[in-house]
């Protein structure tokens, strides 16, 4: 145990709304300690922080795995975040370059258990990919499950673990390993959803934005707002501040938020 790294996961549950279910779900993870549970009902989605040793963490994402899909339905899915899977996503954290390896090789572990044991297609992104054009999850996530479904059927996608068709009620699961980033939302005054669209855009690394930062746009009904909500991959290049003045330039900014601890 002593010489078993202890790593994190942050899986992405496509579910914000039914207390009782998010509930049954984060005792279900085994050995893994739930650090954090961020739920969102109009994102329709809770991030949970887990941690545990090297093997114990790969056991609990399994078994809160085999939770989810007992407890989630996509077909009965509510919510704003784009997904394609009931368990959407999976990663496994390192917080030093020397536990790097041994994160790897969990979220590989993971990703083939999820697969095999769960019959959960699983697709490998981020510096896990074996396809470069998986390296980004929104890739994956084009046309939302309906649109991976489709391309799977259609032999233009294949998942690295698992069955090679995505059922309508679990769908598919994304793992990767990864350093910590910073999940971060800005709500903004106006409920104009393609104002928090526009400045997504602007902001995205992608489009000369800073470095680092994936954005999207959303509308929160529940709030009455629009939201722009960011991934920062490398906080200490890009700072949480730089991203509201940012996005203050261009739109009155209401409040903000942080989810998950990693």
């Amino acid at each position: 145990m002593a010489d078993r790294p202890l790593l994190l996961a942050a899986p992405n549950v496509s579910e914000g709304r039914d207390n009782a279910a998010i509930e049954s779900i984060a005792r279900s993870f085994g050995a893994a300690r739930v650090l954090d549970v961020h739920s969102d009902a109009d994102h329709g989605r809770s991030v949970l922080t887990l941690a545990a040793a090297q093997g114990e963490l790969a056991d609990g994402l399994v078994e809160g795995g085999r939770a989810v899909l007992e407890r989630v339905d996509l077909r009965r899915h509510e919510g704003v975040h784009p997904h394609v899977g009931a368990l959407d996503v999976a990663p496994i954290v390192y917080l030093s370059g020397s536990e790097r390896g041994a994160a790897c090789a969990e979220a590989l572990t993971a990703a083939g258990r999820i697969g095999g044991e769960l019959g959960v297609p699983v697709f490998l992104y981020g510096q896990l990919a074996t396809d470069p054009s998986h390296t980004e999850r929104a890739r994956l996530r084009a046309g939302g499950l309906a649109g991976l479904r489709a391309r799977m059927d259609q032999g233009e996608l294949a998942p690295d673990f698992g069955p090679p068709t995505a059922d309508e009620g679990a769908g598919a699961t994304l793992v990767t390993a990864r350093a910590p980033l910073v999940a971060f939302n800005l709500d903004l005054v106006t409920d104009d959803v393609e104002v928090a669209r526009r400045i997504a855009a602007e902001l995205r690394e992608s489009a000369g934005g800073p470095h680092g930062v994936r954005a999207i746009g959303l509308s929160l009904p529940a709030r009455g707002c629009a939201q722009v909500s960011f991934n920062v991959h490398d906080p200490l290049s890009t700072t949480l501040a730089e991203l509201v003045t940012a996005v203050g330039a261009r739109a009155a900014v209401a409040r903000a938020e942080l989810v998950g601890l990693a």
